[in-house]
């Protein structure tokens, strides 16, 4: 019998040492995988965010679609402008005069090639944009674009974002995530995931990663 006891006590502790382990670990390993898959999801945003706002400067509104971004990005330029010459050359700027010609020229880039310096995309990079990191292109971004109006001036506006629902582990995890969503709505009054920009108020564009 006391054989028995002490079997069942032996048990009892490995199980009670276990459920301490998962208690203290798996907060641990949620903090570390939501550090950095948000990290991941949020330098992909970065570049979309970069990309709308280039499409914005050419076409004075945002796009909604990832199809029509991804053509602009691959396929479209931007009209930048240069100096001739340095404004500190005596020599060039006299003669820049004499000939009549302004200290400017105007010249068209390939958008690939300039709007996400210094850092350079591939077409492939481009094409993956649109897919949340982590998801193996299963889940996408979610894009919208439109109008609104403030100060009597119509405004285009854009929002691009990802739940933390798409891009966590909902089963492993699954109290830790509710709890997370929770706090992100009812305590910091913000949006549970990765989002920039609004399409309830006029806005710059920023991302709730730079509150």
């Amino acid at each position: 019998m006391k054989r028995i006891f002490q079997i069942i006590l032996g048990v009892v502790i490995v199980a009670l040492v276990y459920i301490i382990y998962v208690q203290i670990s798996t907060p641990l390993n949620f903090n570390k995988e939501l550090a950095a898959k948000k990290a991941a999801v949020i330098e992909r945003i970065k570049d979309i965010r970069t990309a709308q706002r280039s499409f914005k400067s050419k076409y004075q509104h945002f796009t909604s679609t990832f199809d029509s971004l991804e053509a602009f990005i691959l396929t479209d330029t931007l009209e930048l402008e240069r100096k001739l010459v340095d404004e500190d050359d005596s020599v060039g700027m006299a003669m820049l005069k004499k000939s009549g010609k302004k200290n400017i020229e105007k010249f068209k880039i390939a958008v690939i090639d300039t709007i996400f310096s210094p850092k350079k995309l591939s077409v492939e990079q481009v094409k993956q944009l649109r897919y949340i990191p982590g998801t193996d292109d299963k889940a996408q971004f979610i894009m919208e674009a439109g109008y609104t109006t403030a100060s009597n001036v119509v405004v285009p506006i854009v929002e691009c974002r990802a739940p933390y629902k798409m891009f966590l582990d909902t089963v492993a995890y699954r109290q830790e995530i509710i709890n997370l969503i929770d706090e992100e709505e009812n305590i910091f009054n913000r949006y549970p995931g990765v989002k920039f920009g609004s399409m309830e108020s006029a806005n710059n564009e920023a991302g709730n990663w730079e509150d």
